[in-house]
């Protein structure tokens, strides 16, 4: 009893002094869109399925279009930009697929799976990089930061929107 309480101790002493957290309960969430050229071209399930077969749990998910404001509230970092008006409408050209996944570092391992911003820089086995070829038409969008997950799931999602669930799977995908 000691000694698997010492070796506990060391493995959670040595978790944290790395910055690695060792709690089971280390989900996150992801906002994921699919933009109007996915949809267009009939390649959601295609998306929605890489993200269930890699295990994280889907929490929420609607089919919206994208207003002026809200867009420039979503791209606010880009609005100033000399693109951003020949993307803002594009983006309003047809429905986009809003889409919030959960689970262990799904922010970092959302952006892995869909691939470099530009599909030509993307590897092949990444959404972009199977999917598409222009940077003005890349097909997905997902977050960059936990923070920044959480605003535009409050961007997109109203209140109750958001699924707080248990997968029946759960132990057979994560320790």
């Amino acid at each position: 009893m000691m000694k698997s309480f010492l070796v506990a101790s060391v493995v959670g002493f040595l978790g944290v002094a790395h910055g690695f957290s060792m709690t089971m309960n280390s989900a996150e969430r992801t906002y994921i869109m699919i933009k109007p050229d996915g949809v267009q071209r009939g390649i959601v399930g295609n998306i929605i399925s890489r993200f269930e077969t890699k295990g994280y749990k889907l929490s929420a998910m609607k089919t919206k279009e994208a207003s002026k404001e809200l867009l420039e509230t979503h791209y606010s970092d880009l609005v100033e930009k000399p693109f951003f008006p020949k993307m803002r409408d594009y983006m309003m050209s047809g429905p986009v697929v809003c889409m919030v996944w959960e689970g262990k570092e799904a922010v970092s391992t959302g952006r892995k799976m869909l691939g470099a911003t530009n599909p030509l820089e993307s590897n092949p086995g990444t959404i972009r990089g199977d999917y598409c070829i222009e940077v003005g038409r890349n097909i997905c969008h997902g977050s960059d930061s936990v923070e920044n997950a959480e605003k535009e799931i409050a961007l997109w999602f109203e209140e109750g929107e958001v699924m707080d669930w248990t997968c029946h799977s759960k132990d057979w995908i994560y320790e």
